[in-house]
């Protein structure tokens, strides 16, 4: 089993985000599971208003969606950690060293070299349209980390 686990700041924009993504990327495999966490999340809170609605409206929202804190069980449980940004690796390995191993940037795998290796935008707080960028952003990173997981995972 292929324990997917991306991780952001809040965990209610860029991370859902990309939970329902790469979910949608490897909804008819039945050896993926996905969540995502946050390394500040306050635990309970709904997706924001803008991740909810452009998920929405592709068809990926979940309504049991809540936010929830980045935890040791949930970093043992990952078999591969995508990050959003240098940030949050930073932080992971720092409040969890024994995972450093399993943990990437979102975008580490990237086939457009301008994305490469770049922090995903956090939309957080700003307009509708911030929001279709970082959709837009991991939408062309995602394919990249599943093909990276594909290639490497050893069960």
């Amino acid at each position: 089993m292929k324990r997917v686990l991306f991780v952001c700041t809040g965990n209610t924009c860029r991370s859902p985000m990309a939970e329902a993504l790469f979910r949608d990327l490897v909804k008819d495999r039945s050896d993926y599971e996905v969540a995502s966490a946050g390394v500040a999340a306050a635990p309970g809170m709904p997706a924001s208003k803008h991740t909810s609605a452009i998920l929405r409206e592709k068809g990926l929202f979940r309504d049991d969606f809540a936010s929830r804190m980045l935890s040791a069980d949930m970093l043992a449980a990952a078999t591969h950690v995508f990050a959003m940004s240098g940030h949050h690796i930073s932080a992971m390995e720092e409040a969890f060293p024994d995972h450093a191993d399993k943990i990437y940037l979102v975008s580490e795998f990237a086939a457009d070299d301008t994305l490469r290796g770049r922090d995903v935008s956090d939309p957080f707080g700003q307009g509708r349209s911030a929001y279709e960028e970082t959709l837009r952003d991991l939408e062309k990173m995602l394919p990249s980390l599943l093909a990276y997981i594909e290639q490497t995972h050893k069960e």
